[in-house]
């Protein structure tokens, strides 16, 4: 499922790439096929980032991804029932981890994402809603279409994304599993403890290319 998520992720990251101001002024499914042009665009051009730059590739998830993000939503999700175990200390540590967690795991989408094409569809929404869900096909030149669901929320910062879903699969949801068998076992400290070793090692291995 990781490896799913992952060959994957580069379409959320030029989903979510818009700065604020202009996501504000688009729909959800707009900002996405705006974007997609964009960020491309830069993908293909940049041979750093192609050949595996890490260092680049950090730097474009950290300012053109990491933004748009709701980690706190996304780790309040990711947690369920134990985000209510947890101090509010704890909270803030966990949502920080877990941010570095997902940038350090999916910046090798960037590389990855060169010659998929993505379609997008219109969400059902009304003028005042601000929870929906955009639905996109990934096409890829050999296989079969990868169905990918944006959750996203509108905040007066721009439409964010909370989650995703891959061919049915909730992203936050299949993190929850692990987060629970890991509080169950060493507790909401022994999660921040797992998530920080495992953020040390990716960064090691990142700072290693």
């Amino acid at each position: 499922m990781r490896t799913r998520f992952i060959s994957v992720m580069a379409a959320l990251c030029v989903l979510v790439a818009m700065p604020a101001p202009a996501a504000e002024m688009l729909a959800p499914d707009a900002l996405a096929r705006s974007v997609t042009d964009e960020v491309l665009s830069i993908i293909r051009a940049d041979k750093d980032i192609q050949s595996g730059n890490q260092k680049k590739v950090l730097e474009l998830a950290e300012s053109k991804v990491a933004p748009h993000f709701n980690f706190v939503r996304m780790t309040r999700l990711a947690m369920g029932r134990n985000w209510r175990q947890a101090s509010a200390e704890q909270q803030k540590r966990l949502v920080s981890e877990f941010r570095t967690l997902l940038v350090l795991t999916y910046t090798s989408a960037f590389t990855q994402y060169r010659n998929q094409t993505v379609e997008y569809r219109p969400p059902r929404m009304a003028a005042t809603d601000i929870d929906v869900v955009v639905q996109s096909l990934i096409k890829r030149s050999s296989g079969q279409p990868v169905a990918v669901d944006y959750s996203m929320e509108k905040t007066d910062k721009g439409w964010k994304v909370y989650n995703l879903k891959i061919e049915g699969v909730s992203l936050v949801e299949n993190y929850r599993s692990t987060f629970n068998t890991e509080v169950q076992k060493s507790g909401v400290d022994g999660l921040i403890s797992s998530l920080a070793e495992k953020n040390k090692i990716l960064m090691q291995q990142a700072q290693a290319k």
